[in-house]
């Protein structure tokens, strides 16, 4: 007979432990945010749709507000930024490239690959920074959940831009 796992309806973080997860978080979407300022100018490069390209620097400059802001939440924690440990968000970057690559003919596709790889990072921040706003009510810092939370809105806005372009450029 197979053991059964004991379980609750309370979770106990103690607020070391929360802290310690929190910024681990936090390191992974500060290093792929890292990845994104650094690789995205070329992904605006291979975008054929102005708007796209557009869309792609707009996000860039977003970025790099997000990235000041992240450093003020290390500030406001005392902690410092380890900015490593993002493998699959980095990865998810790299595959664009190989998806824009195998497109190379076709500046249609390209583009929608372009905007499909873009689109799941945006949801991926979404989702993160939501996460760590719930954390950051957790802990008691209103600081730092506004800080979050302008960085939401940022990701938001950058996913609603790419939804708005996406829809555009499948029903011209």
């Amino acid at each position: 007979m197979e053991k059964q796992i004991e379980r609750s309806r309370i979770i106990h973080l103690g607020d070391t432990r929360l802290l310690k997860f929190f910024t681990n978080n936090l390191d992974k979407i500060y290093c792929a945010k890292q990845h994104m300022v650094a690789r995205f100018p070329e992904i605006a490069n291979q975008a054929y749709f102005e708007d796209l390209n557009h869309a792609i620097m707009e996000t860039v400059d977003d970025v790099k507000k997000q990235i000041i802001r992240m450093d003020e939440i290390y500030d406001r924690l005392g902690a410092q930024n380890k900015a490593t440990g993002c493998t699959g968000l980095a990865g998810m970057i790299e595959e664009a490239f190989t998806a824009i690559h195998e497109q190379k003919g076709d500046t249609a596709l390209r583009d929608m690959a372009i905007l499909f790889y873009l689109q799941n990072m945006e949801s991926i921040e979404v989702a993160s920074f939501q996460v760590l706003q719930m954390m950051a009510v957790k802990m008691k810092n209103a600081e730092i959940l506004q800080l979050l939370k302008e960085n939401l809105d940022e990701a938001k806005d950058d996913r609603m831009l790419l939804l708005l372009i996406t829809a555009k450029y499948v029903t011209s």
